[in-house]
């Protein structure tokens, strides 16, 4: 299976390339009020009004570095009722794919409370490569503030 890698400092993490849409340059976001720090904004990708969420943002508590390497992540986002919507993720260093059986990748053992997205890890001759969940990313408020019409069955 295919993964497309990205950094967070020094951890490496992993998203499933099946459930990518498009990589692209880092893109510019609108502001949207009464959401977390953490989700960067909303932008236009083919007529549609994709979210944004800066994941430097939201697990490091510090924005995505403005680099070459630094993109933007379409991800197919599943929103409980059969369907999906894009959401966009700012990615660090977003410039590597690894190739791997999914089972490679094991329980970490250790508990994260309320934050579910980080799953299992791999092993690789640079050390640990983290996968991320994309289900488990958004909390349910979050969620609904991002993708109202989900909440409503439309």
């Amino acid at each position: 299976m295919l993964f497309l890698l990205f950094h967070l400092d020094d951890a490496r993490y992993a998203l499933p390339a099946s459930r990518l849409a498009v990589v692209l340059p880092r893109v510019q976001t609108r502001a949207l009020p009464a959401t977390p720090p953490w989700v960067s904004g909303v932008f236009m990708h083919d007529g549609q009004a994709v979210p944004v969420i800066d994941f430097c943002r939201l697990v490091l508590d510090r924005p995505a570095r403005a680099r070459l390497s630094t993109r933007t992540a379409l991800v197919h986002y599943p929103l409980g009722n059969g369907d999906s919507r894009l959401l966009g993720l700012v990615l660090e260093q977003a410039t590597d794919t690894l190739r791997c059986d999914p089972a490679a990748f094991v329980a970490t053992g250790v508990g994260t409370g309320d934050t579910r997205y980080p799953g299992p890890v791999c092993h690789d001759r640079h050390g640990l490569i983290q996968r991320v969940d994309i289900d488990e990313l958004l909390p349910p408020p979050v969620r609904a503030l991002l993708f109202p019409t989900a909440r409503a069955g439309a």
